[in-house]
């Protein structure tokens, strides 16, 4: 099993850290839940990576993975019932399909939770993604004008 730890490597001049790139993190969290919540995060990883070929893998909030372009576009955050996808600016998203169905009253995030027995909508969350990654970049652009 890959650690989500740093390691500490020698080297000729003594020991350098060698700290897991936040992918690393991720791939070690999926692995380590060893159920279906690891499956649904691994397959919407891999539709938000489909979505948005440019997206960065961060790993924040002390464990938290986080995928952004142009700023955060989503969360997946693991429970014991549920994976749960916030989007950032999830509030200002069109949701044709209706895939928001958690965190509904805030002006800013939507939550997509997903529990065992969900089928995953995969060409509507992977328009989601596009959708929060283009405003994403429209917001940067417009701060940059300025």
């Amino acid at each position: 099993m890959k650690k989500a730890t740093a390691r500490m490597k020698k080297s000729g001049s003594g020991q350098q850290a060698e700290e897991a790139t936040p992918s690393q993190m991720i791939d070690a969290r999926i692995e380590e839940l060893k159920d279906w919540r690891g499956e649904a995060l691994a397959r919407v990883r891999a539709l938000i990576r489909e979505a948005e070929p440019d997206v960065v893998e961060e790993w924040k909030w002390r464990g938290v993975p986080v995928w952004e372009c142009g700023g955060i576009i989503c969360t997946g955050e693991t429970y014991k019932s549920v994976v749960k996808l916030t989007f950032a600016r999830g509030a200002a998203l069109e949701d044709p399909s209706g895939l928001f169905n958690s965190s509904l009253e805030g002006n800013t995030r939507r939550a997509i939770d997903i529990h065992e027995s969900d089928k995953i909508d995969e060409e509507a969350l992977k328009a989601l993604v596009r959708a929060a990654a283009a405003l994403n970049m429209s917001a940067k652009a417009s701060r940059s004008k300025k």
